[in-house]
């Protein structure tokens, strides 16, 4: 009897509903597993119906289709004599569940139902899903006709089992269940089951990664082990961006790796490995007899082996270390990849993108150009599936890539949008970036669109409003303001549907947006301004970040543009100049620093506190930098502006998700948008506890 197993995970890129296209990328992913020797080859969560179907598991269309394509891989001949674990929504006496099926060459050997849900965060599968929680408790399936007439099957196991081949045993976990405190695979470990595996849809976090790799690390250090980890890869039609990262490990070394970030749409790691190891690993760690468990796993038993019998010279794979990406590798790679997805099934031609010589658009700006290198580069490498993608949204049949600017020129429009507040130097730093990454790009005056709007405005009441330096009211001057940014939103849509047919090109353009975290935490943004966009590659990352990406930027991509950009304050150059300068700041604005709303907005939203509690952690963080007076006018500041603003959440421009703190109240953060912004006893708290012997203080008119 062999003892060395070959097997192999995958990331796939996944689409929601898009049936015919998951079944093509599993099934190719099964014949790239088999040409490299494995026995057993896992996929992502749901991978058949796509994990991001929403609602639409509700439907019973989701269900029938996912059979369906079950039924198409069964019948393959590409599923022949390897054990293909695929993911599905499958419903059990009137229930749905998030499922794993098991099949070998035409016969069904277990649906596994997913016993631990995701319920937090950007998930919500209790909503569509019931746990399985009978612990190690199996009934029969009754399979469906369709099924039926392919397997010679009329029922199948069903429920918490393992699979136990005539060399090892297979256990499976299901995404959340790796991160919960009672993951199976520790009774499954102290049971004699020898591989697990993962199949998982993990979002991409600035800097999560290490914790998943850790995670896994960890499940197979404690009681050792083979682990299998496969996750979905790309935009399945969501905020979130699904981060591959396939793996494989052996008591708790990594042996094989998969990319994080790619444009390819199958990623296939296998590895080949000696179960002896976890069968000494165990002899020497631990002890299994010792430990004691009410009920032994449910085995289901089939007549194959995952090795050979003569496997002597088969060389297994070594442990490897972990590259892991930096935060500014990250925001480069994760945007442009979602962003990649989102414009070839869209149908879309390209993207444009407002850029006003600031940080924030120049951040989307470089996203777009990593997207371009990174197109060249899998067209360099022979990604056909790439290829076919840029000519068709470039509409050139002939087309092929091998500059990024180039490219950048063919996909992508910038437009620096002036007026009377604007200064040159933004004018020029805007159309130097814009040079550099080679994108069209175009300089526009909206002076003239503005003076009609109060012309006609004026012409209705008689009056003309004034800006503050000029006299004019607080409400005159916002006015003025969102006059001037609610015209470029206008003049962006116009652009991106027409700058392509005034060029004779088919096709219309997404407009990007450029409004980071911290400013969507306070509302620092005009409502239906540029930050009105089709989706914004930036919306969840914060400023600090950004900067340190555009750094990266000037060294990665030699984009010296960007260091004026990083030296100006950052500015919305929506009031008037002063002697030909900027007179308006966005820090001075909000009365915070983009550094310390950071810090607030992971207390708000990570550490859940309100305002009482945020006041009592800062003053603390704080100490050495501001009194507890000052402390409790920042924390009342920040709540107001926040409640204030809280409204402008529901319309804000669908975002790539990067922060744990992001403010996005489509699924991420769920909280009211009509408040009581006196927040009068959460404030009243605060002011006893800075003066806790005098009456409580009043609050600052601002806040009144």
């Amino acid at each position: 009897m062999g003892r060395k197993v070959t097997v192999a995970t995958c990331s796939l890129n996944q689409w929601a509903l898009d049936f015919e296209g998951n079944l093509r990328r599993i099934l190719q992913s099964i014949e790239i597993a088999k040409s490299r020797g494995a026995k057993y080859r896992l996929g992502p969560e749901l991978e058949i119906s796509g994990y991001g179907c929403a609602d639409h598991f509700y439907e019973s269309d989701t269900l029938l289709h996912s059979f369906q394509v079950l039924k198409e891989l069964l019948e393959s001949p590409v599923t022949e004599d390897i054990i293909c674990d695929v993911g599905m929504p499958v419903m059990h006496h009137n229930v749905r569940y998030n499922c794993r099926v098991l099949f070998l060459n035409r016969k069904i050997l277990l649906i596994r139902p997913k016993m631990q849900m995701a319920n937090n965060g950007n998930y919500r599968e209790l909503r569509w899903f019931s746990p399985w929680n009978h612990l190690r408790k199996v009934e029969d399936y009754v399979l469906p006709r369709m099924i039926q007439e392919t397997t010679g099957q009329e029922t199948v196991p069903f429920g918490d089992c393992v699979l136990s081949t005539k060399d090892t045993c297979i256990g499976t976990e299901i995404c959340a269940e790796l991160w919960s405190p009672r993951s199976p695979h520790i009774q499954m470990s102290q049971d004699g089951v020898e591989i697990f595996t993962n199949s998982s849809a993990s979002h991409h976090e600035l800097r999560k990664a290490e914790s998943r790799v850790n995670l896994i690390r960890s499940a197979t250090s404690k009681g050792g082990g083979i682990y299998l980890y496969a996750n979905q890869k790309g935009c399945d039609g969501d905020r979130v961006y699904y981060d591959g990262c396939a793996m494989v490990a052996i008591n708790g070394d990594i042996v094989a790796q998969g990319v994080q970030f790619s444009v390819n749409d199958v990623e296939v790691i296998s590895a080949t490995l000696d179960l002896e190891d976890v069968r000494s690993y165990r002899g020497r760690e631990n002890h299994p007899h010792l430990e004691s468990d009410p009920k032994p796993c449910y085995r289901v038993r089939v007549n194959f082996s995952l090795s050979d019998v003569d496997d002597v010279h088969l060389p297994v794979h070594q442990p490897v270390e972990w590259c892991f990406h930096t935060p500014e590798e990250e925001i480069s790679l994760g945007p442009a990849c979602w962003l990649w997805d989102y414009l070839r099934r869209s149908g879309q031609a390209g993207f444009l993108l407002p850029l006003s010589g600031g940080v924030d658009s120049a951040s989307s700006a470089c996203i777009v150009h990593s997207l371009c290198v990174l197109l060249c580069r899998a067209v360099e490498d022979g990604n056909t599936q790439v290829l076919d993608d840029v000519r068709r949204v470039v509409g050139d049949s002939t087309y092929r890539p091998t500059q990024p600017r180039e490219l950048c020129s063919r996909i992508f429009t910038t437009c620096y949008m002036g007026s009377e507040n604007s200064t040159e130097d933004t004018r020029t730093r805007a159309k130097d970036l814009a040079g550099e990454i080679g994108s069209t790009h175009m300089t526009i005056n909206i002076d003239l669109a503005v003076r009609s709007i109060l012309g006609i405005f004026s012409a209705v009441t008689g009056k003309w409003p004034q800006f503050g330096v000029n006299g004019g009211s607080r409400r005159e001057n916002l006015a003025l303001q969102n006059v001037q940014a609610r015209v470029r939103m206008v003049l962006a849509y116009l652009f991106a549907q027409l700058s392509l047919w005034s060029r004779g090109r088919p096709g219309g353009l997404l407009v990007l947006g450029s409004a980071n975290v911290d400013e969507s935490l306070t509302g620092y943004f005009t409502k239906y301004d540029c930050s009105s966009a089709d989706i914004n590659p930036i919306g969840g990352i914060s400023k600090a970040d950004l900067k340190n990406f555009l750094f990266y930027c000037v060294e990665t991509f030699q984009l010296s543009s960007l260091r004026g950009i990083l030296t100006a304050p950052p500015t919305a150059e929506l009031e008037p100049l002063k002697d030909g300068q900027v007179s308006q700041t966005d820090e001075a604005d909000m009365k915070m620093t983009y550094s310390e709303l950071s810090v607030i907005g992971r207390l708000r939203k990570i550490s859940m506190c309100g305002p009482f509690s945020m006041f009592c952690k800062l003053i603390h963080l704080w100490k050495d930098l501001l009194s507890p007076v000052e402390v409790a006018q920042k924390v009342k500041h920040f709540f107001w502006m926040y409640s204030v603003n809280r409204h402008k959440m529901t319309t804000l421009t669908p975002a790539y998700h990067a922060e744990s703190y992001s403010p996005d109240d489509n699924r991420f953060d769920l909280r009211p948008f009509l408040y009581d912004t006196r927040w009068g006893w959460q404030f009243r708290c605060i002011d006893n506890a800075v003066q806790p012997s005098s009456a409580a203080l009043p609050l600052p008119a601002a806040l009144r």
